[in-house]
């Protein structure tokens, strides 16, 4: 299957041989062959590392351990065999682990991008009087090799999301999924799988507006990063040699200028020109965009409600539990998830408010018995307003309008 990926991707059969160490007529055959081939294979002699084996490759899955350190633990549990077999196990697994990281992220079209940040020890930079550090955020699209980088004087999320929007806006537009390495402003607890860690909410509900998938590198496996951390090496000794600037603005100029160069050079890997290619990622379409200074995200408590400047709105209770973004125009508030408008209220400014829309419960009604009715409806102190037809697009502008 790797055979016939790399064919697809437009490699030679010689370039696909000296990949695979095989001869090109076999990589022609394999790239050809509708079937796997199948190998009859001698019986091998048992070893006393057998039934540990699976173990060694769970624990090497988990951490890059030492040689020393399986050994060890082997023995903790049993093992009577000598070193030298443990090590060349190890040493074998780990070449497997690292070849399998490295084709994984060899993409198709249109498929990942690479993401990182890069701190310029040695440079700082005069912001409105103030002498600040410099950072640079890099995007790498996986298949094209086209490149982008920024630099900023901070890594906040919002720094993070920002820098997105304007990667996808050189692009025209964004992969299906981006990979990360473990930077807080993506995942604030990192757990070995993916699903269990703790994403960043903020981030989180960016990715879920645009719909692209946030990808966490495995701890401990940075090659799998390759083409980002391969970039960063390039900035510093390519892009920041000799660099002289007297703004933010001017050297970012400048990083544009350089992004427009290298993309449109020759890239040694591929032997094409980035910009010759991104036409083929057949990136999704910037069709929106996310503007995140006036959005505040609140939880969805069990009574439907969110909090907002000590008072509560109701939002339809198939969200609760549900990080949503609010916005505040005039004197109307409006509650989104993923780009979607689910809520429209009239601000109170009052305090301790409960600002309520009976549609929201609807569910919450229908699950009870015909004789029952939602009790949080008959607080005198609740504020329902009814909310008009109008021409949100002033709500939609904000969240997300239609590019022009």
């Amino acid at each position: 299957m790797e055979i016939r990926n790399d064919r697809q991707k437009g490699l030679s059969f010689t370039e696909i041989g000296k990949k695979h160490n095989l001869d090109w007529r076999t990589a022609k055959k394999y790239a050809h062959s509708d079937t796997k081939p199948a190998y009859i294979l001698s019986g091998a002699k048992p070893s006393k590392l057998d039934p540990y084996k699976s173990q060694i490759v769970i624990w090497l899955d988990e951490a890059p351990y030492s040689a020393q350190r399986i050994f060890e633990k082997l023995q903790e549990q049993g093992f009577s065999g000598k070193y030298t077999i443990v090590k060349e196990y190890v040493r074998t697994i780990k070449a497997d682990l690292n070849e399998k990281a490295t084709v994984r992220f060899e993409t198709m079209p249109g498929l990942q991008g690479q993401v990182d940040w890069a701190f310029f020890e040695d440079h700082r930079i005069l912001v409105d009087g103030e002498i600040k550090k410099l950072y640079c955020f890099l995007m790498v699209l996986g298949y094209s090799r086209a490149r982008y980088i920024e630099f900023v004087t901070d890594m906040s999320t919002n720094t993070l999301i920002r820098c997105h929007i304007n990667a996808f806006r050189y692009f025209g537009g964004y992969p299906e999924e981006l990979l990360y390495d473990n930077m807080k402003q993506v995942v604030i607890k990192r757990l070995i799988k993916q699903s269990d860690s703790e994403m960043n909410k903020q981030f989180e509900d960016f990715a879920g507006f645009y719909g692209f998938k946030p990808v966490l590198c495995r701890p401990y496996r940075g090659q799998t990063k390759g083409k980002v951390e391969r970039t960063v090496a390039f900035v510093r000794d390519n892009f920041m040699v000799g660099i002289k600037y007297d703004s933010l603005e001017g050297l970012n100029g400048q990083a544009l200028k350089w992004c427009n160069k290298v993309n449109g050079n020759v890239h040694a890997t591929t032997g094409e020109k980035p910009f010759d290619w991104l036409h083929k990622e057949r990136l999704s379409p910037l069709k929106r965009e996310y503007i995140i200074d006036k959005i505040n995200l609140r939880r969805v408590e069990k009574d439907c409600l969110i909090s907002y400047a000590q008072n509560k709105y109701s939002v339809p209770s198939e969200y609760v539990g549900r990080d949503v973004a609010v916005i505040v125009l005039d004197n109307m508030l409006a509650a989104y998830y993923e780009g979607k408008q689910i809520a429209l209220h009239r601000l109170s400014y009052n305090k301790k408010d409960m600002v309520v829309n009976k549609e929201h419960y609807k569910r919450m009604l229908i699950k009870q018995s015909f004789d029952t009715e939602n009790t949080l409806l008959r607080n005198p102190e609740i504020v329902d307003y009814a909310v008009q037809q109008a021409d949100l697009g002033i709500y939609d502008a904000v969240i997300g309008g239609i590019l022009q």
